[in-house]
C-alpha cells in the first residue's frame, strides 16, 4: 500500500481530482445561483450537491475529444497496467466512446474524492495526535461528538492514526480498483482489435514484398554474376572475346541490380517518396531480352520461345503481370544456375484461359521453364521446391489470382506458371 506503485497510483487519482475542478467550479456557481445566490462552498451538503452535478458534466464531455488516447497515456505511465491491454487511438465507436466516458467520469469522480481527503484528512490527523503534547489544544473544541477533545487524552491520537491509515486504504483501494477497470473500459473494442489485425496484415504484405523484392533482384544477380565470373576465369586464355562479353555482362547486372536496390531501400525507409530517378520495375516488355542475355553470357545456353498472343507485343500485358511475369522467370532463371545442368529451354505465351463457356474466353499468360538436372558429382546445390524464391514467385502469382509449379517432369526439372490477364490496370 506504500510501495512505489501504490504512490504512483496515488499521483493518479490527484491528477483526476486537479482535472474535476473545472467542472466542479461550473456546477456550484449555478447549484449557488439556483439555491438562492449563495455560496455553495459554504455549505457542505451544497458542496456535494456541486459535486454530484459536475459528474453528468464530465461524462457528455467525455464522448467528444481525444479522452482515451489521454487516459490510456497516464494510465500506462502511472498505473502499471501492460500496454498491450489497452487501447490506441481515439475511440470512434459509440461504444468505445461510451466506455472511455465512463472511465474519465470514474477517474474524476474518484480522484476528486481522494484529493479531498488528502486535503483535509493529514490537518486534522495531526491535530488529534498533537492534542496530548500540546495542552492548549485541550481547550479547543472539535465538535462532531467522539471527535471533542475531552473525550480522553489518548483518544484523540488514535483516531488521527485511524484517519491516516484510513486515508492510506481508500487511495490504494482507488487506485487498485481503477488499475484492474482500467483494460475493461480503456481496452480495445472488437473493432480496435480488427483495424490492428488489418494493420498488421498490412505490414506483413509490405514486408513480404520486399523480402521478395530484395531476393529475386539481389539473390539471381549474384548467382549470375557469380557463374559470369567463373565462365570468364575459365576461358580467359582461350576465348578473350568471350571473356569480354561476360565481363560487359557482370557490369550490366551489377549496374542493374544497384538501381533496383536504390529503390527497394527507398521503400524502407517510413514516408520517403518515390524518388523520380528511381529505377523502374523491370517488366518482360522492356528488360526480357536483356535478362536472357545477361544468362546467356554465364554460359548457360537459354533457348526461348515468345508467343505474346493477339497482340504481337508483350508491351499490351498489363504492367503488373509483366512486372510480376519478370520476377518469376527471373527467379526460374536463377534456379537453372544455381542447381541445374544444361540447356534451359523457356516458353512464354499468352493463350484463352478456362472460361465459363459463354461470351470471349479469357486471357492467360503461361510460363513454362524445363532443365537438366545437376548430376550428383557435380558442385550444385542441391534442388528443393520449397525454397524462398520459389515461395515469392508463388505469391507473386497468388496475388494475381494464378499458380506456380515447381518439381521434376520426367527427366528435367520444370518451373510452370499461369496468370490469368482479366484485368488491364496498370
Amino acid at each position: 500500500m506504500l510501495g512505489t506503485r501504490a504512490r504512483w497510483r496515488w499521483v493518479h487519482l490527484i491528477l483526476g481530482g486537479a482535472l474535476l475542478m473545472p467542472y466542479f467550479l461550473l456546477a456550484q456557481v449555478v447549484v449557488g445561483v439556483v439555491a438562492g445566490g449563495v455560496n455553495a462552498l459554504d455549505s457542505a451538503p451544497l458542496s456535494f450537491l456541486a459535486y454530484a452535478a459536475s459528474l453528468p458534466l464530465v461524462a457528455v464531455t467525455a464522448l467528444f475529444g481525444p479522452v482515451r488516447p489521454m487516459s490510456v497515456a497516464a494510465v500506462r505511465a502511472v498505473c502499471d497496467v501492460p500496454g498491450e491491454r489497452l487501447a490506441d487511438g481515439p475511440a470512434k465507436s459509440w461504444a468505445a466512446r461510451g466506455r472511455a466516458s465512463a472511465w474519465w467520469t470514474l477517474h474524476l469522480g474518484t480522484g476528486a474524492l481522494i484529493s479531498g481527503m488528502a486535503l483535509a484528512v493529514p490537518p486534522m490527523a495531526v491535530l488529534l495526535i498533537a492534542v496530548p503534547i500540546v495542552g492548549g489544544l485541550e481547550d479547543v473544541r472539535l465538535g462532531y461528538g467522539w471527535f471533542a477533545t475531552d473525550a480522553g487524552p489518548y483518544v484523540a491520537p488514535l483516531l488521527g492514526i485511524g484517519l491516516l491509515a484510513g486515508l492510506v486504504l481508500c487511495a490504494a483501494g482507488a487506485g487498485r480498483l481503477l488499475a484492474r477497470l482500467a483494460p475493461v473500459l480503456l481496452g480495445p473494442t472488437a473493432a480496435d482489435r480488427l483495424a490492428a489485425a488489418e494493420e498488421r496484415a498490412a505490414d506483413l504484405a509490405v514486408r513480404n514484398r520486399l523480402a521478395r523484392e530484395l531476393h529475386d533482384a539481389v539473390g539471381h544477380a549474384l548467382s549470375a554474376v557469380t557463374l559470369q565470373a567463373v565462365a570468364a576465369r575459365r576461358m580467359l586464355e582461350r576465348d578473350p572475346a568471350f571473356v569480354r562479353e561476360a565481363l560487359t555482362a557482370i557490369e550490366d547486372t551489377t549496374r542493374r541490380t544497384v538501381g533496383e536496390l536504390d529503390a527497394v531501400l527507398g521503400l524502407l525507409r517510413d514516408g520517403d517518396p518515390a524518388r523520380p530517378d528511381a529505377a523502374p520495375a523491370p517488366t518482360l516488355a522492356a528488360d526480357l531480352d536483356g535478362l536472357l542475355a545477361r544468362t546467356r553470357a554465364a554460359g548457360t545456353t537459354v533457348t526461348a520461345r515468345q508467343d505474346p498472343g493477339p497482340a504481337g507485343d508483350w508491351a499490351a500485358l498489363p504492367a503488373i503481370a509483366s512486372r510480376e511475369a519478370y520476377r518469376i522467370v527471373q527467379e526460374g532463371l536463377s534456379n537453372a544456375l544455381r542447381h541445374g545442368a544444361g540447356p534451359v529451354d523457356l516458353r512464354i505465351r499468352v493463350q484463352a484461359g478456362p472460361g465459363p463457356g459463354t461470351g470471349p474466353a479469357p486471357r492467360e499468360l503461361e510460363i513454362t521453364m524445363t532443365n537438366p538436372p545437376a548430376a550428383p558429382d557435380e558442385d550444385r546445390e542441391p534442388r528443393t521446391t520449397g525454397g524462398r524464391g520459389l515461395r515469392g514467385s508463388a505469391e507473386r502469382a497468388a496475388l494475381l489470382g494464378g499458380s506456380v509449379e515447381a518439381g521434376p517432369h520426367g527427366d528435367r526439372w520444370r518451373l510452370r506458371a499461369v496468370l490469368p490477364l482479366a484485368g488491364d490496370d496498370r
